[in-house]
């Protein structure tokens, strides 16, 4: 196994998670709607996780050991390597590879430096949910120490419609959920729902169902200053 990292997530990493907030947030609120109350278990080898009475196709993703501090992603488990039920992870994995983002490629990931580590898996997660599609994530605890988390693989699971009445508010609640580059948030959450755009300096324009136009303007910092829906006029 290669040797853990600890250092805090790169710039490629924290960008990647920023793109997949604001869709990212809304689709594990959908999730979580989804799934029942109940008790769990799970039946790794046939990729099922069953929750109060509803079976649920998942990928172990990945799992978070409290105790040490560390994350170790689901294709890495010597015991799940090559298994399907890390098919869906591995992309993941792949993902990181390909574009050079050492967070989804390095097999263990010591997170015992961060101020918290917890969160710090949650981001994980959340990440590897936007590069793989998934229709969201479940983190539950499998020992006294150790928190599973898998990843909905399962096409049943809803997946929620764009909606220019909900854009403003889908934005602006997602502000501080990566803290990384509200930019790339807005960029990706119209990448996301398919809406051509364009981007300027200051500023990310798109085309909405209906004959609107968003417009997100930016200040200085970065930030998000003004967000507007408005109805095409034509002549």
């Amino acid at each position: 196994m290669t040797t853990p990292v600890n250092t805090p997530f790169g710039d490629a990493f924290l960008f990647e998670a920023e793109r997949h907030a604001a869709w990212g947030a809304a689709q594990l609120q959908a999730l979580m709607a989804f799934m029942p109350d109940g008790d769990w278990t799970a039946d790794l080898d046939a990729c099922v996780y069953r929750q109060g009475g509803l079976d649920l196709r998942v990928s172990v993703l990945g799992t978070y050991d409290m105790s040490e501090g560390s994350w170790m992603w689901g294709w890495a488990n010597p015991g799940l390597r090559g298994t399907p039920v890390v098919a869906l992870s591995g992309r993941a994995g792949e993902y990181g590879r390909a574009y050079g983002i050492p967070e989804f490629a390095q097999e263990v990931l010591d997170l015992s430096g961060f101020a918290d580590p917890r969160r710090a898996a949650e981001m994980l997660a959340f990440a590897a949910m936007g590069v793989t599609g998934a229709p969201g994530y479940l983190s539950v605890q499998a020992g006294p120490d150790t928190q599973l988390y898998l990843l909905a693989d399962d096409a049943r699971v809803p997946r929620p419609a764009f909606a220019p009445s909900a854009l403003p508010g889908a934005l602006t609640s997602s502000i501080g959920l990566i803290g990384h580059s509200p930019y790339a948030m807005v960029a990706g959450y119209f990448e996301h729902f398919g809406l051509p755009h364009h981007q300027e300096p200051g500023r990310i324009a798109a085309a909405l169902p209906g004959g609107l136009t968003a417009g997100v303007d930016f200040d200085g910092l970065g930030r998000i200053a003004n967000i507007r829906v408005t109805l095409n006029e034509h002549p």
